[in-house]
């Protein structure tokens, strides 16, 4: 096929544009991806060498699914052109160029998790070591800190991204880094800021000089630091960035909506296009999502999103139950009715949820009524405490020098992590140049005496007592050990562990298959289960039925606790992007649930808040979203009502 054919207007124009820099502003559903693939395709049929091209994506998913398009296409040389995530290109570059050796640096990522504001898992005691919070803040105000010295310092698009400026930051990437050196480790954000930082300084890298064209897929999630490595990489090329201000939903790693609007503007020649007609959603949802996302922008009225001529109305139900237990139950008896009675099946059915708590009772629900489901959080598999130990022990099994995990393990119990005892062992460690599992063996043999950390003397036998049960092990053998069957903590590990069975099985291959199941967790764009997942994880995904539950103040919306007026505001404009994405996933039927009550205990727990009430209950308040769907959004039906009707519009 040549890369032209069907092609007509702004397609056609962004597929053949010569810029040397071309900005792309396209709304969700508007095909974009259709038009970038085919510029790609252009560029090889016009002979540029496949080599030549870089298509940086968000997602391993994302990328699989450009090459798998372009391989369709049966462009030559299409299965050469560089294509994956920003991380990936980072891995690569440094690894090459032997970066990690020169920076005195291992890529042994941390695993970690956000629970609430505060990173988790191994990142733990990581934060414990760090200096006092009268220093650098209580664990949250420290996993901002560490946000940030992933973004390069570059806190706002505003900043240039580079080096720590006040004396608190520099001190903390001091002790940030003086951490990851001593315990072999890096964080995953760090691939960046260690490539933009190398290539700063290296400007005769051939990495500089190797790629002629570059397309950026979701530029709106970049932060300053990825968009100047971005510079770095195509300031020789042509760069074309795709992206939407109204889907840049990672704040938290400090990503702007401004950083597509501005892309280009300082240079001449800039080439700007837009892509507004929605292709994927019915009439009802675009006019929907478009009255939402222009509470965003005071004063504009202006469509920013508009429905394809043709496109059905779609099915739009907006409903409120009385309680969560309620909408568990509705919801998975509405997914029972559109598999039962309107022909769908489980992989057309996507559901969001603001929580993973929700999201795990309605798979639940799901499964006791014989639908084959299957949720995507990505703390999931190492949320419980048996989960982390168990993957913490095969760790040390595969390498009892792995630091990290010793770290964990030696102060897991203590709500401080044994920092204090810990501390004395590293001491001594960086005295003596051993590391801590020979001198904690020195120590447990008798052949050094290190006072005053008997309580991390005790818990590293317990752990050589652990891995001695498990040693010689393997195979199917050693994860049943370590994760034993029927046990619900167990199910996403042993999962992950056994997906290769016929190949190696050796307890290396083991951890590996984990470590890649955990650090880069993706989500199918089909399959033949109903998906579940947070809403941020839906970017990128399409399906026939979308069900978006929780719809409260608190949870969709978060709100945020403390802050001034205006970053409150902010946080309600992110949230209702994050909202706007969510609902531009359905091709067919959209749901959007809520809920009236909720037991007092739960909602403290998830910072929900609650009207005053008698009893175990308290009165939770309606997202302010569904107001602002607009005059065309049908009624708030009753959920029991709703259910009784057979599910009726």
């Amino acid at each position: 096929m040549a890369w032209d054919d069907g092609l007509t207007g702004k397609a056609l124009d962004i597929a053949k544009s010569k810029a040397k820099r071309l900005r792309v502003i396209a709304g969700p559903g508007t095909g974009k991806s259709f038009a970038m693939k085919r510029r790609i395709a252009r560029l090889l049929e016009q002979g540029v060498s496949p080599g030549n091209i870089l298509a940086v994506t968000f997602t391993r998913t994302a990328a699989a699914a450009l090459v798998k398009d372009l391989m369709d296409l049966d462009v030559s040389g299409c299965e050469s052109v560089r294509v994956g995530t920003l991380h990936s290109l980072c891995f690569s570059i440094l690894k090459r160029d032997e970066v990690f050796d020169y920076l005195q640096r291992k890529p042994n990522p941390i695993i970690s998790f956000n629970s609430y504001g505060v990173l988790q898992y191994q990142a733990g005691p990581l934060l414990q070591d760090l200096d006092a919070p009268s220093k650098f803040g209580n664990k949250r105000d420290k996993t901002k800190r560490i946000r940030a010295f992933e973004a390069a310092w570059a806190r706002l698009q505003s900043e240039a991204a580079g080096w720590p400026r006040s004396a608190t930051d520099k001190a903390f990437e001091l002790e940030l880094t003086n951490w990851l050196r001593f315990h072999d480790a890096m964080l995953i954000g760090e691939l960046v800021l260690l490539t933009l930082r190398y290539l700063r300084s290296n400007p005769s890298s051939p990495i500089l000089s190797q790629f002629k064209h570059v397309i950026v897929d979701e530029y709106q999630d970049l932060n300053k630091a990825e968009q100047e490595l971005i510079d770095l990489i195509g300031g020789k090329s042509s760069i074309a960035a795709v992206g939407d201000p109204d889907q840049s939903i990672y704040s938290f790693r400090h990503a702007n909506p401004q950083g597509i609007k501005k892309f280009g503007d300082s240079l001449p020649g800039l080439d700007a296009k837009d892509l507004d007609e929605c292709r994927r959603c019915p009439t009802l949802v675009v006019k929907m999502a478009n009255d939402l996302i222009l509470n965003n922008y005071a004063g504009e009225s202006a469509a920013r999103l508009h429905p394809l001529n043709g496109n059905p109305q779609g099915e739009v139900n907006i409903v409120q139950w009385n309680d969560l237990d309620e909408q568990t139950s509705g919801t998975a008896d509405f997914v029972k009715h559109l598999i039962d009675k309107k022909g769908y099946l489980p992989g057309d059915v996507l559901i969001l949820s603001p929580r993973r708590q929700i999201g795990y009772d309605t798979r639940d629900a799901l499964v006791k009524k014989g639908i084959p489901c299957h949720s995507f959080f990505s703390e999931e598999s190492l949320e419980e405490d048996e989960a982390q130990l168990a993957f913490t022990l095969l760790s040390l099994l595969v390498d009892n020098e792995d630091r990290v995990a010793l770290r964990f393990w030696l102060g897991f119990g203590s709500q401080s992590w044994l920092e204090n005892q810990y501390s004395i062992l590293r001491e001594h460690c960086e005295m003596t140049g051993d590391s801590p599992w020979k001198a904690l063996v020195k120590v447990s043999k008798g052949k050094t005496d290190i006072h005053r950390i008997a309580n991390v003397k005790k818990r590293f036998e317990e752990l050589l007592g652990e891995l001695e049960k498990i040693r010689g092990r393997s195979g199917e053998e050693l994860v049943n050990k370590l994760f034993p069957k029927k046990k619900k903590w167990a199910s996403a590990l042993r999962e992950a562990a056994l997906a290769d069975s016929t190949s190696d099985m050796t307890p290396a291959a083991i951890l590996e298959r984990l470590r890649r199941m955990i650090t880069q967790p993706e989500v199918p764009e089909s399959s033949d289960f109903v998906r579940i997942m947070s809403l941020h994880k839906a970017k990128g995904l399409t399906a026939k039925v979308t069900i978006v539950l929780g719809a409260i103040q608190g949870l969709i919306p978060l709100l945020l606790e403390g802050g001034t007026p205006a970053e409150k505001e902010e946080v309600i404009k992110e949230h209702r992007r994050v909202f706007y994405v969510a609902i531009t996933r359905a091709t067919d039927i959209l749901c959007v649930s809520s809920f009236r009550m909720l037991e007092k205990n739960l909602a403290y727990r998830m910072r929900v808040p609650t009207r005053s009430s008698s009893g175990a209950y308290g009165q939770v308040i309606t997202s302010q979203f569904i107001d602002e769907l607009g005059p065309e959004a049908p009624k708030v039906q009753e959920g029991v009502a709703w259910r009784n009707g057979k599910f009726k519009c």
